[in-house]
């Protein structure tokens, strides 16, 4: 082990111990954590300063403006109250439908914080038109929009079975990568976890915000009612905002692109406050996500996750048994991902599956899955997937209150995956 390596292990270990213990705010230990891993040689300069360019930096940013733009629209409002009578006032049936609303959109958009973004506002105005607490279900529903995502044949998991099977290409194997196998090997996931959002999830939430969360006052709200025009003007640009992230791949627009385009037509066309348009931003959570790239970044650049792969590698080569494998596949992946963007996880451990496969002639279908599975189950940090921050940011959470949450399915999960899919699709 490396000078660099211990020295990145030892900042990771106090960042995150400044995480939980959350004495000072957790921006500012993010920045703290990436300047001195830019001051250990950790990371370069490019590397230190390139969250702030990221484009789910970009995107985060935008998409605030954008769901700020929509939740002062009228169909916000009309769309909870007519939920609401619909479901016979029943908050619960409510909340149950935009559940499975997050569920469904997760699979058509490959992004688990654009589709937060888009559902996140309608369950805040419906929280809030109620009387029911944030805190209690926005981490829930974040968690739908995480561990649902590309379950469903639908463009997510076509796209995401085009690259498994340039993968498979690669490393010797024959055959391509079905995306009914995600659907066959993981549909207990989406029925687990949605009734766990709606029965258990909000039981370990906080029943108030942890940190101070932004909350309109209504009187400002009622004197800054929009016109008529600009009323129907934010309603479009949201939904055209949805559907041109939808389809983007089509489009060849980058998604960050039409974030950007649709905040500005926000401003623009004064659905969002011009003068005050930077306050609905979350600055701070923006700054924590930065901090964690960088964080990233030099659990990579240490070579962190070559050699946690390469001893996974070594550990299984004489296994035969498929829950085992399954169970490393899985686990591994899950804990790093929580500390690394997800993507980042699946791109390095892969490739070591198939390697691993092939030196044990193994069929690497239900690996790979297992693999990708626990690098999208990643919820207990804002460093792994953006939709975390932002849902800190709605509900008030802080690093403590995300943990307690995400206890119980976090450790439901890995045992439904393990035992399903290797059954599923077994390596022997």
């Amino acid at each position: 082990m490396n000078t660099q390596l211990m020295i990145c292990l030892v900042i990771f270990i106090a960042t995150l111990a400044s995480f939980i213990l959350n004495k000072i705010p957790m921006w500012v230990t993010a920045m703290v954590s990436m300047t001195a891993l830019y001051a250990a040689g950790c990371i370069s300069s490019s590397d230190a300063l390139s969250g702030f360019s990221n484009v789910n930096t970009i995107l985060m940013a935008t998409m605030f403006v954008v769901a700020a733009g929509f939740q002062r629209t009228s169909l916000v409002d009309s769309m909870c109250k007519g939920l609401m009578k619909l479901t016979g006032g029943s908050f619960r049936v409510a909340y149950l439908g935009y559940l499975l609303l997050a569920a469904l959109l997760t699979n058509f958009i490959a992004s688990p914080m654009v589709v937060y973004a888009i559902v996140s506002p309608l369950l805040v105005a419906l929280c809030d038109s109620t009387g029911n607490s944030r805190s209690k279900v926005m981490f829930p529903m974040m968690v739908v929009c995480v561990a649902c995502c590309g379950i469903l044949p639908l463009p997510t998991a076509i796209q995401q079975a085009g690259q498994f099977t340039g993968f498979m290409e690669t490393y010797g194997f024959e055959g391509a990568f079905n995306p009914m196998y995600f659907l066959a090997g993981r549909w207990p996931v989406m029925v687990v976890v949605v009734l766990w959002a709606l029965l258990i999830g909000p039981k370990s939430c906080p029943d108030n915000p942890i940190l101070p969360i932004k909350v309109a006052d209504k009187e400002q709200k009622a004197k800054q009612k929009l016109s008529p025009f600009v009323d129907k003007m934010g309603i479009a640009i949201f939904f055209v905002t949805m559907i041109a992230l939808i389809f983007s791949a089509q489009l060849k627009m980058e998604s960050w692109f039409i974030a950007m385009a649709g905040s500005m037509l926000m401003v623009l066309f004064g659905v969002v406050d011009q003068k005050n348009v930077l306050r609905d931003i979350p600055w701070d959570m923006l700054m924590l996500f930065v901090g964690a790239l960088a964080l990233g970044s030099g659990l990579t650049n240490t070579g962190a996750g070559e050699l946690i792969g390469n001893a996974l590698a070594g550990a299984v080569g004489g296994t035969h048994n498929n829950y085992v494998l399954g169970a490393l596949f899985f686990i591994i992946p899950f804990a790093i991902t929580q500390f690394m963007l997800n993507r980042s996880v699946t791109a390095v451990f892969v490739p070591i599956c198939l390697l691993t496969c092939k030196a044990l002639g193994a069929n690497p279908i239900g690996l790979v899955m297992l693999v990708q599975a626990g690098s999208l189950t990643a919820f207990l940090t804002p460093m792994a997937t953006p939709a975390v921050a932002m849902c800190m940011g709605d509900a008030g959470y802080d690093l403590k209150a995300i943990l307690k949450a995400g206890g119980v399915i976090s450790l439901f999960l890995p045992v439904v995956y393990i035992f399903y899919t290797m059954t599923v699709f077994p390596a022997f």
